[in-house]
């Protein structure tokens, strides 16, 4: 890209990274605090979005697109399939696309072309874990949906400094995949897996309790 698309393509990731910044901080922010952190007038992100749920399906697309280049790269490796597992759970804390799911889940109506997209991903996820299991890397009562929960227990990690949060991250990170690893004594998980059902529901917009109505008068 060159000349104006290319400007234009800065000025669109620009507006998605102070996004990013604003919402995971405060999903009730207001989109004219994307344009202050992004430093551009609130006339020019109304120019490329029609409003904050617009902005927010956005963001969150592109996180599902992140994380299924991750998943597509990990399937592609070839080597020791526990690295390659382990390197695809790093790649995705460290990417810290996850904590859109954490902070915004519920705050939007997602579009079919995300559902599709999040299929997508989840699939591929599943090939991720498929392949560490049939290869003995990986212990045989983990599923794929495990994953969620762990990228949201790992995500929800925040030191304020953000070189000290991926310290701390890794390190956590480091314990739970000692315990995803085959070959170790370890103990029965105690319950199943989240449903695919359990983990969509989150991203189904609350509606807001009705004020109470008044009593009929008499």
């Amino acid at each position: 890209m060159r000349g104006r698309q290319a400007e234009a393509a800065r000025n669109d990731r620009t507006i998605l990274d102070a996004a990013r910044a604003v919402f995971i901080a405060d999903p009730k922010a207001p989109i004219s605090a994307v344009a202050q952190e992004a430093g551009v007038g609130v006339g020019a992100l109304y120019r490329r979005y029609t409003g904050k749920e617009e902005l927010l399906r956005t963001l969150c697309e592109d996180g599902l697109r992140r994380f299924t280049a991750i998943a597509e790269s990990a399937l592609a490796r070839h080597g020791e399939p526990w690295e390659a597992f382990a390197t695809f759970l790093r790649e995705v804390i460290d990417s810290d696309v996850h904590s859109l799911t954490v902070h915004l889940a519920g705050t939007f109506t997602p579009t079919p072309q995300m559902h599709d997209l999040a299929a997508h991903s989840g699939s591929l996820a599943a090939r991720v874990v498929r392949h560490a299991k049939d290869a003995g890397a990986l212990r045989p009562d983990v599923e794929a949906e495990d994953l969620t929960m762990i990228f949201d227990q790992i995500t929800a990690i925040r030191a304020g400094d953000a070189g000290r949060t991926a310290e701390l991250r890794h390190r956590y990170l480091t314990l739970l995949l000692d315990g995803l690893r085959a070959g170790a004594q370890v103990t029965a998980l105690p319950a199943s897996p989240p449903t695919g059902e359990e983990l969509g529901r989150r991203w189904r917009q609350t509606e807001s309790p009705r004020s109470p109505q008044p009593p009929p008068r008499r």
